[in-house]
This record gives C-alpha cells, sequence and structure tokens, in this order.
C-alpha cells in the first residue's frame, strides 16, 4: 500500500521543475522582446545622437595641376630632352624648336631698328642744314631788297632803265618766296621730328615700331625653347618627335605636377549642412589599402558640378525631376616624405570630421 502510494506521487514530484520552466519562458519571452525594443531603441538613439559629425564621400578623386605643353610658334622639332614618364623640375628644357629662322627674323628687325635710328640722325642733320638754307636766303632776300629800293630811286631819275628796275622786283618777289619754301621744307621735317629737333631717337614713332617689332622676334626665338612651368612628370612626350612640324598652339604631350596635387570630393548637397572650410578630414586610397593621410577642407564651390556642364538641366520644363545635386569639395592632403605616390585620377574615400554634435532639441 505504500508502495504503490510512492509509486502514484512520483510523477507529481517530476512534475514540478517542468511546470517551472515553462512560467520561467513565459516571464522571459516577453522581458526579451521589451528588452530587444529598448535595446533597438537605445542604440538608434545613441547612433543618431553621435551620427551627423563625420562625412563619408566615396565620389573622391585624386587630382593634380597639369599642362599640356604648346608653343605659339610654328617650327621644325629640333630636339625633345626628356623621355616619359620622367620627373622634371619647374625650368628644365623640354622640347626645342628650330630656330634659325627666328634668329634671321631677329637680325632683321635689328638691322631695321639700326637703320631707322640713323635715318632720324640724318633727318636731325638735315633740318639743320634746311635751317642754314633759310638764313642765306634772307640775306639774299635783304640784298635784294636794298637793290631795289636803290633801283626805285634811280628810275625815277633815269638812272637806270625800267627793265633793270622790273628785274630787281622780280628777283626780290623770287627770293622772298623761296624762303617761305624752304621755311615750309624746314617745318615739314621739323614735324617727322616730333616737333623737337634735339629728340631722342628712342622716343621717335618709326623707332618704338621698330624696337616692338624686334622684341616680337625676340620673343619668338625665346618662344622656340619650352620649359617646364613646375614641378611634375612628362606623359605622351612619344607622340613629340625630331624633324617633324609643328604647328603653332598644337598641343606637344603633358605635364603633371607631382606638387600640387589635391583630393577633389563630390558630396551631395544634403551632406554639406554642416561641412566648413578648415575641418579635418581622413583619406583613403584605393591603391593603397589601410594607409590614411590626414588632409583638411581647402575650399568648397560655390556651385554644383552641372552649373557649368555643357546641357545643364532645364529645371524650368514641364518635366522637371528633382535630383540632388553634387558640390565639388577641394581637399588639402598633407603628404610627408616617404608617403606612396598619388597620381591624378585615383580613387579616394574622404571622411570629413565636422565636429557637430546633434541634440535632442534636433528633433523637435
Amino acid at each position: 500500500m505504500s508502495q504503490a502510494a510512492t509509486a502514484g506521487a512520483a510523477p507529481r514530484v517530476t512534475d514540478a521543475p517542468v511546470r517551472s520552466r515553462r512560467i520561467n519562458r513565459a516571464l522571459l519571452r516577453p522581458l526579451l522582446m521589451v528588452g530587444g525594443i529598448l535595446v533597438v531603441a537605445v542604440a538608434s538613439g545613441a547612433y543618431w545622437l553621435t551620427g551627423g559629425r563625420y562625412v563619408s564621400i566615396d565620389d573622391s578623386y585624386v587630382r593634380a595641376a597639369k599642362e599640356t605643353i604648346a608653343t605659339d610658334v610654328s617650327g621644325i622639332v629640333a630636339s625633345v630632352p626628356v623621355h616619359e614618364g620622367q620627373r622634371v623640375k619647374k625650368g628644365d628644357v623640354l622640347l626645342r624648336l628650330d630656330p634659325r629662322q627666328f634668329q634671321i627674323a631677329v637680325n632683321g628687325a635689328k638691322a631695321n631698328l639700326g637703320r631707322i635710328a640713323s635715318d632720324v640722325d640724318a633727318m636731325k642733320v638735315d633740318y639743320r642744314r634746311m635751317l642754314r638754307e633759310v638764313e642765306v636766303k634772307q640775306a639774299q632776300v635783304q640784298a635784294d631788297q636794298a637793290e631795289f629800293d636803290r633801283f626805285a630811286n634811280l628810275v625815277k631819275s633815269g638812272g637806270i632803265t625800267r627793265s633793270d628796275y622790273d628785274n630787281a622786283r622780280f628777283k626780290l618777289a623770287a627770293d622772298q618766296q623761296s624762303v617761305l619754301a624752304l621755311k615750309t621744307t624746314a617745318d615739314v621735317q621739323l614735324a617727322k621730328l616730333s616737333g623737337n629737333p634735339d629728340i631722342d631717337v628712342h622716343l621717335m614713332p618709326d623707332y618704338l615700331q621698330a624696337q616692338a617689332r624686334l622684341d616680337e622676334a625676340e620673343r619668338e626665338l625665346a618662344d622656340t625653347v619650352i620649359y617646364a612651368p613646375f614641378d611634375g612628370i612628362v606623359t605622351e612626350v612619344d607622340t613629340v618627335q625630331p624633324g617633324m612640324y609643328l604647328a603653332a598652339s598644337t598641343a606637344a604631350f603633358g605635364i603633371v605636377s607631382t606638387v600640387d596635387v589635391w583630393v577633389e570630393a563630390n558630396p551631395k548637397e544634403t551632406e554639406l549642412t554642416w561641412v566648413k572650410v578648415g575641418d579635418p578630414v581622413t583619406v583613403t586610397v584605393d591603391t593603397y589599402p589601410g594607409r590614411e593621410w590626414k588632409a583638411e577642407v581647402a575650399s568648397i564651390a560655390p556651385n554644383s558640378g552641372s552649373e557649368f556642364s555643357v546641357l545643364p538641366a532645364q529645371n524650368t520644363s514641364g518635366n522637371w525631376v528633382k535630383v540632388v545635386q553634387r558640390i565639388p569639395v577641394r581637399i588639402r592632403v598633407d603628404r610627408k616624405p616617404g608617403d606612396p605616390e598619388l597620381r591624378a585620377g585615383m580613387s579616394v574615400e574622404a571622411e570629413i570630421d565636422t565636429g557637430h554634435s546633434r541634440t535632442l532639441g534636433d528633433l523637435f
């Protein structure tokens, strides 16, 4: 009897832990659900409060100052003393044209300048000669006047004939006109000397014009040699070979700066709310994974990238669709000796630290 009772009571003893576990599970489930929601809410709130400070931009690229080498004179390429990929310093010779035709032009301009200087000196001497002729002719006029006056008295008394008197009168009138003609010729010569018989030849218009032609010829001669405008690396050099004719303003080859290098980021306009010039930036380049550069925001463009496009968006059309614009941002990279080479066109990821912190007041 006691054994049967004991056997019948055994299941009740083993059911108690099961019911306890069920009760614990029933209580744990809502706790986990509520707790999970709270954790997500707290995490989301913390993420939102700490978010907005950093702006990550993957639409960024390395940019560098670059220039297409060309001349403003036409000529035969004499030599190209650089090769593809060569590093050059500012002032290094990149290309030379055959200078012979330009040297000939310079020599001709110098000869013309010397001729004009000689002509001006000759004009000065000639003007002084004309003045002497005027003085001589004026003396002759005075002698003619005296003779005419004497003949005028004699003709009344019959001391000379009327014919001699008329000849003296005509001679006086002719010499007076000669004086006027000589003075006019001297005035013309003086006008050619700009009204100053002692003018400096370097101030004469013809001399200045000849000097300008000489300066232009010397400039063209100097432009037959192309120098590196800045430190950089030359590229596409093989497109120019000695002996080929290079027309003026024709692109020869390019040079890319190794000094003036920056990062151009194109964030969305909605990401620029708190970005300002001087904000610190962390830059990573896809070519060098794991390598970071310190940088800062150098400038923010006053326009979107589409403002200067060939076909800007026509927002006044009937089928207008709002598109988030991108504003170019220039980032100055702090490069140190030994850093990997940053080449124009490399893909970059930039993270700007705006220093802005959100508050709960921003929600309302």
